[in-house]
């Protein structure tokens, strides 16, 4: 590759400070704008998942017997790890702005690499197009304002993407640059693979890429190439040998008690059929994180249009620029194969209202293609004003901005239909509502009555109620207590000044099993949850 060439995409790689100031400036606006939007509607926390997410941040700092296996076995750990700094103000833990402020960031990171990606090859006007389209999809503004692990992941997959990209780029002129590249590939590599088990897979198959280039090139033999590989290597050793060492089985988190296969078997449907349409049907698996891609990414009626016209624009850049290192942009892709393969055998269903059982569960998984559709969109855009110019030059403008009118049509009309993730969060903390409302107002007073006693209770069911009690975690006496914990399930009365128990859990069988001492105070029902019960003890003595 000529140099000319190449230090001609380097310039295009970095945008000049009056388009990036602008470009953070405009997003941060979007996202300050959700999250207040998040905040007046109480929607935050609205997914369990993101409560569950700070449960586990915050009890790695918050415990009775620190360990690190606080940080549980079956999520990565980065997301938390990067919520612990502020999960140690206790409002933000229950509010769920520690949640919010690393997913904020990590939005404005995904906005800042998307356009520099896009910026490699497209003009001014299609670049931004195709930022639009990212940074105003409301399923991910909405997303960005939550503990979810989403945001997070999207920005590892641009950045990765545009770090392979100038990598390449750089191989053939500019070995040092592309020396420090590599270093920072292998540490967004690291933090996917700790952030999402998609990461896995991406890292893998970018990986071997490299590899297959350098030895392509005759550049296999660099040491530096080497210790990297051995670095990226760990990421996923060290997260085997944790739950080995930590929980006895080096595969706890794919076959655990709190696996995705054991939730799938705990919540699918019951009868002679498959537990979910996709069930061992890649095909069909395949369809439905398709449409719940296209839902994610625009409105009902043009989500055809909108997948169609992205795979045309990017076999049509591939064409034209794969000289210029665009097909490793095609890492943004990789979500469709992992998600058809593993919503028909990883365990990980996704449901939609269109389609039976028409439901919503794990629609967020679609927003991973979101990327790859603005990319694809930003080189049609930039062929509709190419095409408009070439009839009369001043069509050129009134194109770019009818263009720049449909993005915003499309972001209003998902709005007015409502969001697909907002619906599933807001349908998930309608289920635990009656719960959050009524039980913490009950256990702040007991907890009043009885200074610093005990409460034994399951934290990884409904881990918000500690939070909105105003308790420290620990306080209770949990799951995560280990010893301790099995030693008040055999005499609930004697351990925990307060009890509360939910229908078939653990505690509450304890409790049937050893009556003595406690007295129900609270019953707390739910639709479709098993209903809780508070009890007191009247032999629980302060030590």
């Amino acid at each position: 590759m000529r140099t000319g060439t190449v230090n001609k995409n380097q310039s295009a790689a970095n945008p000049v400070r009056m388009e990036f100031w602008p470009v953070l400036g405009c997003c941060a606006v979007a996202s300050l704008a959700a999250i207040t939007w998040s905040w007046k509607n109480n929607a935050i926390l609205n997914y369990g998942d993101a409560v569950a997410h700070l449960h586990i941040a915050r009890r790695v700092i918050d415990c009775r017997f620190p360990s690190i296996a606080e940080l549980g076995s079956v999520w990565l750990p980065l997301p938390h790890l990067l919520m612990l700094p502020f999960v140690q103000v206790y409002a933000w833990w229950a509010n769920g702005i520690a949640g919010t402020i690393p997913s904020a960031l990590a939005y404005l990171a995904s906005c800042i690499g998307l356009y520099r990606l896009a910026r490699r090859w497209l003009p001014l006007h299609a670049a931004a197009l195709a930022l639009a389209f990212l940074a105003l999809n409301p399923n991910l503004l909405y997303l960005q304002t939550t503990a979810m692990t989403e945001p997070l992941f999207v920005c590892e997959m641009i950045w990765a993407a545009e770090l392979l990209v100038e990598w390449r780029a750089s191989l053939d002129a500019d070995a040092k640059r592309a020396g420090r590249l590599q270093i920072w590939i292998v540490v967004v590599l690291i933090a996917a693979v700790w952030t999402r088990y998609d990461g896995w897979v991406i890292a893998l198959l970018a990986w071997l890429a490299m590899g297959v280039t350098r030895l392509r090139h005759r550049k296999l033999r660099s040491a530096s190439f080497w210790l990297c590989s051995a670095a990226l290597a760990a990421a996923p050793a060290l997260w085997l040998i944790y739950n080995a060492t930590q929980f006895g089985d080096w595969l706890e988190f794919a076959r655990g008690p709190y696996s995705a296969k054991a939730i799938e078997l705990r919540t699918a449907a019951h009868g002679p059929g498959p537990p979910h349409p996709g069930w061992h049907n890649p095909w069909v698996s395949l369809k439905f994180f398709v449409k719940v891609a296209e839902m994610d990414a625009a409105a009902a009626a043009w989500g055809n249009l909108a997948l169609a016209l992205s795979v045309l624009g990017t076999a049509g850049a591939w064409l034209r620029a794969r000289r210029r290192a665009f097909p490793w942009t095609l890492i943004l892709w990789i979500p469709v194969p992992f998600y058809a393969y593993s919503v028909a055998y990883g365990s990980v269903p996704i449901f939609i209202p269109p389609w039976w059982p028409h439901s919503w569960y794990n629609t967020r998984y679609g927003l991973e293609l979101l990327p790859a559709l603005a990319l694809g969109l930003g080189f049609i855009a930039q062929l509709a004003v190419a095409a408009a110019r070439a009839c009369k030059p001043q069509w050129a403008k009134i194109a770019a901005g009818m263009l720049a009118a449909l993005l915003g049509v499309n972001a209003w009309a998902m709005v007015r239909e409502r969001p697909l993730v907002y619906v599933e969060g807001t349908k998930n903390i309608d289920a635990r509502r009656p719960f959050d409302e009524n039980i913490p107002p009950l256990l702040r007073k007991l907890v009043a009555e009885r200074p610093g006693g005990p409460v034994l209770m399951n934290t990884s069911v409904y881990p918000e109620l500690v939070a909105f009690t105003g308790i420290p975690l620990r306080q209770t006496i949990n799951e995560s207590d280990q010893s301790l914990y099995r030693d008040a399930l055999a005499a609930p009365a004697s351990h925990a000044a307060i009890v509360l128990a939910f229908d078939g859990d653990e505690i509450d069988r304890a409790v049937k099993a050893h009556p003595a001492g406690l007295t129900a105070v609270g019953r707390f029902t739910a639709r479709g949850q098993a209903s809780g019960t508070i009890y007191i003890s009247a032999t629980w003595r302060r030590q």
